[in-house]
């Protein structure tokens, strides 16, 4: 029988409810020296710290929905933009370049006299 454990003890509240002694919640104890503080400083990472200060200024949510959706997108537009700029650059390239060589492949001795006459004109101005 020793190896039993001991029976708990029950109490009666003073509001009527049955509590085990074991469980009850310790006093008080009372330390007269200095309040220690500790105090962690977290600062928020850099991903989010637009939308803190928008939340922070009164802003509201709708600005910082706006700012999470709007911004990958506007950066995805532009990028779609420059593109189809880039593309249509180097198409009017090429299609100038075929230009130019068509002509100098096709003019004869009347096409040579023109281009020296623009030439020397261009010389005197």
């Amino acid at each position: 029988m020793e190896s039993l454990p001991d029976v708990p003890k029950v109490v009666q509240l003073p509001d009527g409810t049955y509590a085990y002694t074991d469980q009850l919640p310790a006093p008080p104890q009372y330390y007269s020296g200095p309040q220690i503080i500790h105090q962690h400083v977290h600062q928020a990472p850099p991903d989010r710290t637009v939308q803190r200060i928008a939340l922070g200024s009164g802003v509201g949510a709708g600005a910082v929905a706006a700012g999470v959706y709007f911004g990958p997108l506007l950066v995805g537009v532009l990028t779609a933009m420059a593109a189809n700029l880039a593309l249509i650059a180097f198409l009017a390239a090429v299609c100038v370049w075929g230009v130019v060589t068509v002509v100098r492949s096709v003019g004869g001795t009347d096409g040579k006299r023109a281009a020296g006459n623009v030439r020397r004109a261009r010389r005197r101005r």
